[in-house]
């Protein structure tokens, strides 16, 4: 049957999905609307290609259903790439966040002083971007760093050169002396990494670095050096400030024996 517009229901309540259809109105000529059967309105809903059928919004291969995009199997659902066994997921292959914080601390930007002609213990580090002090109880357990230094040297035969790392005046790796071979304008490594493993004052806090200083030497342009591996703690305190210090010391104040560094970059690995 037709019904005027002024005939229709007035709906107060209802189901929260229901929907009202309105077909070939024209008030112009009839202002009536043609008759629509109910289950031509559920067809385009739960048909097999309607929002709710196998391949709608909600049905089984649709965007919301079993392996659709935030399905069971889709990309977000439980076995997804985003869900809790899929790659992104909780047991999947990258990690959860909240994540550590990695980046870098210090970039020296031109060479450190010179150390020649004298036996005193100095600086290895020139000027630079960044900061090398971490702040008092700035430090977490876990918290790791790695430092890599490049430069020029040159040694008097027999003499020796010993190379600190240190947190002030805390030393936390060294290489000892290094009975050097006669070398003349040749280039050194040092790269060192170390880890936080419990913190607080002295004797509480713990702090392991380990390292190695090469060089090349003139004889055979092989590479020589030093290694080495420290637990600290017994003098290291992450309740105060630490600022990170590289030095070395000859044995003599030989003008043979002279050291710098060129290139120098703390960061943050872990």
């Amino acid at each position: 049957m037709d019904l005027r517009i002024s005939q229709l229901p007035f709906v107060t309540s209802g189901a929260p999905n229901s929907i009202l259809a309105i077909v070939d109105y024209n008030a112009a000529i009839t202002g009536v609307t043609s008759a629509i059967y109910f289950s031509s309105v559920t067809a385009n809903l739960s048909g097999a290609t309607g929002s709710s059928g196998t391949s709608g919004t909600n049905g089984t291969s649709g965007t919301n259903g079993t392996s659709g995009t935030n399905g069971t199997s889709g990309t977000s659902g439980t076995s997804g790439t985003n869900g809790t066994s899929g790659t992104s997921g909780s047991s999947g292959t990258s990690p959860v966040s909240p994540y550590p914080y990695v980046y870098g601390l210090f970039s020296q930007t031109g060479n450190s002083d010179t150390i020649s002609g004298t036996t005193s213990e100095l600086s290895l580090i020139g000027g630079g971007k960044g900061s090398l002090l971490i702040p008092a109880n700035g430090f977490s357990v876990g918290d790791s760093f790695s430092v890599k230094m490049f430069g020029d040297l040159g040694a008097q035969n027999n003499d020796t050169l010993t190379i600190k790392l240190k947190s002030g005046s805390v030393v936390l790796g060294t290489t000892g002396a290094i009975t050097m071979p006669s070398v003349t304008n040749s280039h050194f490594t040092l790269e060192a990494c170390f880890t936080i493993r419990a913190t607080g004052t002295t004797t509480n806090a713990s702090i392991v670095s380990s390292g190695f200083y090469t060089f090349t030497s003139n004889a055979s342009g092989s590479l020589e050096g030093a290694s080495f591996s420290t637990l600290n703690n017994t003098t290291f305190d992450t309740t105060s400030s630490n600022t990170l210090e590289i030095t070395a010391q000859f044995s003599s104040t030989n003008a043979a024996n002279f050291i710098f560094s060129e290139f120098l970059v703390l960061n943050k690995i872990y």
